[in-house]
């Protein structure tokens, strides 16, 4: 070996610069990858930005005057809607749970005449909204509607006025609204009520458990985090649903079956812009604890809700 290979040998390693180890850790991406990656991102942030930013950015813009609130407050058709809207998350929704819960039960018996009612229990959801529930409209009519027909063949009085009075006609909106997305939430319910091993039922049968105390202390210990999660998305999207109030009473008789989602269509009627967008302001109190609930549930791990 020569005198200048010893020497090279002996000489001590060059200090590695920092961040040198950590960079060569990780696998080897070109600098050319980075560029296609925005590539790739940039049509999403366009509409992100098109269909997302800019609209809730006008809706602040419009809904910057004082004013706007000041008249909001004035008028008595928006203490009536946020009764409404605070009765539809409060009594609607809950009760609608309560059936779809009891009603994912009965679909869980494997007997084909269930499969075939199970079918036809799922149409309402899957139909449109607009011809459905204005035939509900049809069928309340006082006149010359169905019920009222029947109800005057049968006894020979006339039917009640199902549209013309506050609180049936609310009663009436809050019934489509069950109706119509009934299916959707019992379906959710069922589906966690298949995943619980049927062993924990037949383990509690040999023990001499009633389906009451199956209930209790299995079906719904297992599905109750579901339970609650379901009932907290329904309570978002029902606030910014509009469809079972609008098309079935219009918001009448004399506005007085508003919610906040109809009352901004109603101001929008009327041009007042700024009246609308800041409806939709003063109802980011009731929803936004909601979407802080839910997304504090969603970033649980499964073991943690």
């Amino acid at each position: 070996m020569s005198a200048a290979t010893l020497e090279a040998a002996k000489a001590p390693a060059a200090p590695a610069q920092p961040g040198a180890a950590s960079a060569r850790s990780g696998p080897y991406r070109p600098a050319s990858w980075n560029r296609v990656g925005w590539l790739m991102v940039t049509p999403y942030l366009l509409v992100f930005a098109l269909f997302v930013v800019y609209p809730v950015t006008y809706g602040f813009f419009l809904a910057r005057h004082p004013e706007s609130y000041v008249k909001l407050w004035a008028d008595p058709i928006f203490a009536n809607a946020v009764i409404n809207s605070v009765l539809f998350l409060l009594v609607v929704v809950n009760l609608k749970f309560i059936i779809a819960l009891f009603l994912s039960g009965f679909f869980t018996h494997e007997k084909r005449w269930i499969r075939w009612v199970s079918l036809l229990f799922i149409l309402p959801w899957a139909v449109p909204s607009i011809p459905t529930i204005l035939s509900f409209r049809f069928m309340l009519n006082p006149e010359w509607g169905i019920i009222n027909s029947i109800i005057f063949k049968l006894t020979g009085a006339d039917g009640p006025n199902w549209l013309n009075d506050r609180w049936i006609a609310f009663s009436m909106a809050g019934l489509v609204h069950i109706w119509k997305s009934l299916p959707f939430w019992t379906l959710i319910l069922l589906t966690g009520r298949l995943a619980i091993s049927k062993d924990l039922y037949e383990a509690a049968s040999v023990d001499g458990a009633t389906r009451w105390q199956q209930f209790v202390h299995i079906t719904w210990p297992s599905i109750a985090s579901l339970y609650l999660t379901c009932t907290i998305l329904s309570m978002i999207w029902t606030l910014g649903d509009f469809n079972s109030v609008y098309l079935l009473t219009g918001g009448g008789p004399s506005d007085l079956t508003h919610v906040l989602a109809t009352l901004g269509i109603r101001y929008l009627r009327l041009d007042q812009v700024d009246m609308a967008m800041a409806t939709i302001v003063v109802a980011m109190p009731l929803i936004l604890p909601l979407v802080y609930f839910m997304m504090k549930r969603l970033s649980k791990a499964p073991d943690e809700t």
